[in-house]
């Protein structure tokens, strides 16, 4: 099969992933294989890719937002049959032992495995995954338009849920990219109000597009105070910008896996149970509200596509913030 690979974390703009035959793998016991239609791209990927996450195996074929179907099944398989459409998100599995997973708070395992990360990913033809931790996809939903559900869409949902915004209150978003262009529907969706905060003037519209009640860069004051706000881009500097504009009690929470270092601040502004909190990873049942939810909205993904081939472009469009939505690889 075909599949980019990384044999060495660099810089996306010298194109670290190699486009190589590798074996097709062969599911276990409880594992199922994926012939791979669609991969989505994650500013995760770029982290594993430029070595800004600790690479635990190379080497390694990236992505985590997967969309196929079932091409054979490994014994005791039972949830799943061969031709049905399914899909893999970033947790891999857990090991459903330690002290978070029996709290079910399984996004903290201390045993977890990742796909493309510490298990081969869906920037290939076939990917394998557990049957546990593998989904569904609603009907309603295209190859294309399902994968950035896996992982945009399911840590926005955890990021929403976790920062504490009630219906009909002020929510800001820190960056409008797959991620959050996903998020703002369901907060919309939840009566909420939307401010956008992004650098980005393409991004901005597409904010506006989607429901947004105001847009402006971090430098600017919102006209009103915000009862949480969501941080989706990698720079910690953002945390201050939000606590600024932050009500009493209100919380910032941060969806990112990696972030830049934080400034130091003044305590006045954590001050008055102000809160500020990082997203972890998340759970099966994250998704599986995702993906009920996504239906029921019904969420309308924007999305870029690319060929397999083309993974590294697609990267650099991601890291320049060239993408508006969200980058799909089109693989088969």
């Amino acid at each position: 099969m075909k599949g980019m690979v990384l044999e060495n974390p660099d810089n996306i703009e010298n194109a670290p992933l190699k486009l190589k035959e590798v074996e097709i793998p062969e599911p276990s016991s409880g594992e199922i294989l994926i012939k791979v239609s669609a991969c989505g791209i994650c500013h995760t990927d770029l982290h594993v890719i430029e070595g800004e996450l600790p690479l635990k195996k190379l080497p390694i074929i990236p992505g985590h937002q997967i969309v196929g179907r079932v091409e054979k099944v490994g014994e005791n398989v039972k949830k799943f049959k061969k031709g049905d459409r399914v899909g893999v998100a970033w947790l891999y599995s857990s090991c459903g032992k330690c002290k978070y997973c029996t709290k079910g708070m399984e996004n903290l395992c201390d045993f977890p495995e990742f796909t493309g990360y510490t298990k081969d990913g869906g920037y290939a033809e076939y990917v394998v995954s557990k049957e546990k931790f593998t989904y569904k996809i609603p009907d309603n939903f295209s190859d294309l338009d399902a994968a950035p559900l896996l992982c945009a869409g399911i840590i926005g949902y955890r990021s929403f849920k976790l920062s504490n915004v009630k219906e009909g209150e002020n929510l800001g978003l820190y960056g409008f990219g797959a991620s959050a262009h996903i998020v703002i529907q369901i907060a919309k969706f939840y009566g909420c109000k939307i401010f956008v905060f992004s650098r980005s003037e393409k991004h901005r519209k597409l904010a506006e597009e989607l429901g947004a009640d105001w847009v402006g860069t971090s430098m600017d004051n919102p006209p009103e105070e915000l009862d949480s706000a969501i941080i989706f881009a990698p720079a910690g500097e953002l945390y201050l910008s939000a606590l600024k504009v932050l009500r009493k009690g209100g919380t910032v929470a941060s969806a990112g896996i990696y972030m830049s270092p934080i400034p130091s601040f003044p305590y006045e502004l954590l001050y008055n149970e102000r809160i500020i909190r990082s997203v972890a990873n998340s759970t099966r049942e994250d998704a599986l509200e995702l993906l009920s939810l996504a239906s029921k909205i019904p969420i309308k993904t924007r999305v870029e596509e690319f060929p397999l081939e083309a993974a590294n472009l697609a990267l650099q469009f991601l890291k320049k913030g060239g993408i508006n939505g969200a980058g799909v690889l089109r693989i088969g």
